[in-house]
């Protein structure tokens, strides 16, 4: 952004006009007088005679940039230092054989629950610019993603680069929470936050779920648990052993009383999302909930340009001075 510190200095463009109005009419004062003027005709077309008379229109625009220079022009340069009291995020996300179920509808067309996630939680990530989040995938174990940054524009690619199948098939929903909590334990901030969505039911890894909500209780990480899907029955896509795909309708389960019992450990809460509505409704209420206060402290730098109209002015001035002194030379 550019802005004139002194504007009241553009006053002066009005007096150029009458400046101009005022030359026209006296007009130059002659340098030698004749009785008839017939004799200089020929020398009033000339080359030179018509440089002299379009370089007082230099000293116009040189005048011009001047007071464009007097103006103080200046580009704005200011940086915003925030200083967030902040909140860091882990996103543990289920990506075990279960969640490439059809049972979501996007424009009335079944979508894989895993990329119906993956877009909710981009949304989730997109809103909140001012905090670190991470990203911990697991199925029969837990694996990094991303590492807790403000570097959104990084985790989202990672994010996308999520896909059923990259670990041992299971729901290893105790180890996710230990994984995620772990990511946080080195955490300054003062409001720590696991969001773990699954479809299923604990039936793998090393800790259990209970044990692992209270670990986190005691580091002061809060975890909001998210069970998806619908209940009962959804269509679920297999190949079999020809390589063709069928899709067969398979029992699901979520756990909610699991769930609902860690949540309600550590301080959080406990959703259950059934379609793609209510999953973004749910991260909506969470991005509400868990909101980052923060202090702004604001430096404003401005860089001067007015050399870039000053100068120019110089350089137009030595011009017609050279002028006045060659093509322009008047006669004593």
């Amino acid at each position: 952004m550019t802005r004139f510190l002194q504007p009241e200095w553009f006053c002066l463009l009005a007096l150029l006009p009458i400046i101009l109005l005022w030359r026209g009419r006296r007009g130059p004062v002659a340098a030698i007088e004749y009785s008839d003027v017939g004799i200089v005709r020929e020398i009033g077309r000339s080359g030179r005679s018509r440089i002299g008379r379009l370089a007082w229109i230099f000293t116009i625009l040189a005048a011009v940039l001047m007071i464009i220079a007097l103006a103080r022009p200046q580009r704005d340069r200011s940086s915003t230092e925030v200083t967030a009291n902040g909140i860091d995020i882990v996103i543990g996300l289920d990506v075990s054989g279960s969640m490439q179920a059809l049972d979501f509808l996007v424009d009335n067309h079944r979508i894989p629950r895993v990329e119906v996630v993956k877009s909710v939680v981009s949304k989730f990530i997109e809103e909140r610019p001012d905090d670190r989040i991470g990203l911990v995938a697991f199925a029969g174990v837990p694996y990094l993603i991303g590492p807790i940054t403000l570097d959104h524009d990084w985790l989202q690619q990672r994010l996308e680069s999520v896909n059923i199948g990259a670990a041992d098939d299971g729901t290893a929903i105790g180890s996710a929470i230990a994984a995620s909590v772990n990511h946080l334990r080195a955490s300054s901030a003062k409001s720590k936050v696991v969001i773990l969505l699954t479809d299923g039911v604990n039936n793998t890894g090393k800790i259990s779920p209970f044990a692992a909500a209270e670990a986190a209780r005691a580091l002061g990480v809060r975890i909001y648990t998210i069970g998806v899907g619908v209940r009962g029955r959804a269509p679920i896509p297999v190949k079999d052993q020809a390589g063709n795909t069928h899709l067969i309708m398979a029992p699901v389960d979520v756990d909610e009383k699991s769930l609902e019992q860690i949540a309600n450990e550590t301080g959080g809460r406990f959703y259950r999302a059934t379609d793609t509505e209510s999953l973004r409704k749910i991260y909506e209420q969470i991005n509400s909930l868990e909101k980052t206060p923060h202090t702004m402290q604001r430096f404003e730098r401005f860089e001067e340009l007015y050399r870039w109209a000053l100068f120019p002015a110089f350089g137009i001035l030595i011009i017609c001075t050279i002028l006045q002194h060659t093509l322009r030379r008047r006669l004593p």
